[in-house]
């Protein structure tokens, strides 16, 4: 399907209701627009990558004389703008002869707008439409067919070319609009392509708002949260949905949670969350955890609770293999020589006990030990070793290290079928 012509930007209501009036340019009526944007005249064209059409109230065209005004069209004729748009009646009486008669000699088309209608109307409609023209014609490309919402997903996690305008469009035709102050998460789920776990938690939320979408390895969704907590959900926004997603997954399912984001932060942080997700996604599915899970529940983790994971990983685990294997030969050494001759679960012990502060009473709950036998877990650790585990100058070695055991452990024998990383 075509692109969206200048001429039938003039037929859309917001922009017939100013009361448009062609000056020049009508050859070129034709021409596809790329995007709609509003600007002072001051600015120049110089942002403009071409196929724009631009509307500005004429403020910057009132004091200037007529060469400056002469070369403003023709800039944004040498930018390839679709065209310019001028509010006449305000900040500007007239339409300056001298900018019609160097729009006519240019063929840029030049539009006079006599009547007021806020510009953020006529950019909304104008890019909706564009968007929606747009995206009507990729299903012969993209493999989402005419899913909007999928192909928005895959763009953003897969950090394509996007705008923000372009991002927020197409939000909006997907029916997503992240309130002011709105928090927003991504969400992966492996194991199931049927979005009830996604729609289940949304309910739990109430208020939440959502984009999702199933894709060959697994589920994709962008949560928006309100800003202001509601009373009984916990103040983490992360917090908050893997609370419900532990209750909406089904047993046998592994749902990773990204970071909490600010929506007005821009598209790029839209695509943070959502790659911190899959790539928490694949680190769950393919690394051994670090504590046991619920019985016949689902595994819901989160980007936070994959951070040395992440971290160690970086760059692909084949890139980094032999320096975690050194780090962890150099560091726990005696504990693997002592794991290879005895029935002992010590690395594994040393380091739920580092991530939980400590607390001999949580590691022995987590561990399903008594906590004598943990404190002898800890005495034979601390002898092999030849250190004590609560100094604060071995806490971040000795965790890495036991990190980077399980992911080296892990890693060289799991397989994830079908799941695509994007990160």
């Amino acid at each position: 399907m075509p692109a969206l012509t200048l001429r039938e930007v003039l037929t859309l209501d917001p922009v017939r209701a100013t009361g448009p009036e062609l000056l020049a340019g009508e050859q070129a009526l034709d021409r596809p627009v790329r995007w709609v944007h509003s600007s002072e005249v001051y600015e120049g064209a110089n942002f403009l990558d071409g196929g724009e059409l631009l509307l500005t109230n004429g403020f910057g065209l009132t004091d200037a004389d007529e060469e400056v005004r002469r070369r403003y069209v023709r800039e944004l004729a040498a930018r390839d703008a679709a065209g310019l748009a001028v509010e006449v009646g305000r900040s500007l009486p007239y339409m300056p002869a001298e900018v019609i008669d160097e729009a006519r000699r240019v063929g840029l088309p030049l539009l006079a707008l006599h009547r007021v209608v806020p510009f953020v109307r006529i950019t909304e409609a104008a890019n909706r439409a564009i968007v929606a023209r747009g995206l009507s014609g990729r299903s012969v490309v993209r493999p989402w067919g005419d899913d909007h919402t999928a192909a928005l997903l895959a763009d953003l996690a897969d950090r394509a070319a996007l705008n923000q305008p372009e991002v927020e469009a197409r939000a909006a035709l997907a029916g997503f609009h992240p309130g002011p102050g709105a928090r927003l998460i991504g969400v992966s789920v492996h194991g199931t392509r049927e979005p009830g776990v996604i729609d289940r938690a949304v309910r739990l939320l109430g208020g939440a708002g959502v984009l999702r979408a199933a894709f060959p390895g697994d589920l994709l969704a962008l949560l928006s949260l309100p800003g202001a907590s509601r009373p009984g959900r916990p103040a983490d926004p992360v917090k908050a949905v893997q609370e419900v997603l532990r209750t909406a997954a089904e047993p046998g399912l592994t749902v990773a949670v990204g970071h909490a984001v600010a929506a007005g932060g821009g598209w790029l942080r839209w695509s943070d969350t959502l790659r911190a997700a899959r790539t928490a996604l694949e680190l769950a599915l393919t690394v051994p955890p670090a504590e046991p899970g619920v019985p016949d529940g689902p595994l819901v983790t989160s980007s936070r609770a994959l951070a040395w994971e992440r971290e160690l990983t970086r760059g692909g685990v084949d890139a980094n293999r032999e320096r975690l294997a050194a780090l962890v030969q150099h560091t726990l050494g005696p504990l693997l020589e002592w794991e290879a001759a005895h029935a002992s679960d010590l690395v594994r012990t040393l380091e739920v006990h580092l991530r939980h502060g400590c607390s001999p009473t949580r590691t022995a709950a987590l561990l399903h030990i008594g906590r004598q036998s943990l404190y002898q877990r800890l005495e034979r650790i601390e002898s092999l070793l030849g250190l004590e585990i609560g100094d604060p100058d071995l806490l971040g070695e000795l965790l890495a290290a036991a990190c980077a055991h399980r992911v080296v452990r892990g890693t060289g024998t799991a397989s994830v079928g079908g799941l695509r990383t994007v990160a």
